[in-house]
């Protein structure tokens, strides 16, 4: 069996939110091609190291790479509506299949509002609850299609579920896209950069896939 790459990763752009993407140098003036890139860390596909929301915490540089690559679910979430919590009842179905260790990249169709005006204030987000149950579960990583794991205009939800996550050291990476060309189960791979101090960095975030090869 061929493995197929699938790429998850939204394009960085020059005028994405915390993209900025400028010439350095030309093959027409200086004989190469260079550019000079201003990343927000926390723009486009992306990882939250603990220090993200934690003085004390973990950072960028010293995530345990093990987390970041190796088997993953993919749990359908289509069903959620804008707006609304992701609970521990949503995983029901699954949950006898998420323990320590586990990778969950929660598909709810979010990646397809990117461009669009709602796609930072409508999103489904986890719960409290949830995130808690993540944390007890032993889940190493959770990758969402949202901007992100809890709501951007409650302060108070945003900062509790990213805690109650990354104190847990649960690895968190928001901004997937094209999780509906995934099977039930897959390899993930989302490296960071080595950034010295990070609270985060832009990804790479792939799958790979069984497929079949053709006789």
């Amino acid at each position: 069996m061929a493995k197929q790459v699938i790429d998850l990763t939204l394009t960085a752009y020059h005028g994405m939110r915390g993209v900025e993407i400028y010439p350095n140098t030309s093959i027409a003036r200086e004989g190469y091609n260079t550019t000079q890139l201003h990343l927000y860390s926390h723009a486009g596909t992306h990882m939250d190291a603990p220090r993200h929301f934690l003085e004390d915490g973990r950072t960028i540089d010293r995530l345990d790479l093990q987390k970041c690559v190796g088997p993953a679910l993919v749990v359908d979430l289509t069903h959620k509506e804008p707006n609304s919590f992701i609970t521990v009842e949503d995983l029901a179905p699954v949950a006898a299949r998420i323990g320590p260790g586990a990778r969950l990249l929660l598909h709810t169709g979010w990646s397809h509002h990117a461009e669009l005006p709602d796609y930072r204030t409508h999103f489904p987000r986890i719960s409290r609850e949830l995130a808690r149950w993540l944390v007890d579960r032993g889940v190493w990583l959770l990758g969402v299609e949202m901007p992100s794991v809890a709501s951007l205009q409650d302060r108070e939800e945003l900062r509790e579920v990213h805690q109650i996550l990354l104190r847990g050291e649960v690895v968190i990476v928001e901004c997937l896209a094209h999780l509906e060309e995934l099977p039930e189960e897959v390899e993930f791979i989302a490296l960071p950069l080595k950034i010295q101090d990070g609270d985060g960095t832009p990804v790479r975030a792939v799958a790979l896939v069984e497929r079949s090869e053709q006789p």
